[in-house]
Formats: C-alpha cells, structure tokens, sequence
C-alpha cells in the first residue's frame, strides 16, 4: 500500500477512489489534486511510481 498523509491507501483501487480514503478529501478534491501531480485519475495505485506518489504527497 502507499502511505499518504499517514493513511494506508487501497493499492487495487484507481488512485482517484484511493485518494477518498483520506479524511477531507473528495472526489472532486481528489479530481483536482490529480490535476496538479499530473497524473492519471485511471491509474490504480499499485501501478503509481514512486516519483508520482512523492508528488502526490507533495501536492496534498
């Protein structure tokens, strides 16, 4: 699983729905953040690099 913001994301769901998990965090505000990291709301999780998980965390 990758740990954002201290949360244990889904690896077999997209990244979109994963994002969710994570108190506050919508799906538009997961839509938006995907936005920014330049990164595809259709990938699933377990398929995220590690230089995409680092943005995403940076972003959040």
């Amino acid at each position: 699983m990758a740990r954002i913001s201290g949360i244990d994301i889904p690896r077999n769901k997209r990244i979109e729905v994963s994002l969710t998990y994570i108190y506050g965090i919508g799906r538009q505000t997961a839509k938006e953040i995907l936005t920014k990291a330049n990164v595809d709301p259709d990938t699933r999780t377990r398929d995220l690099s590690e230089a995409e998980v680092t943005t995403l965390r940076q972003v959040i």
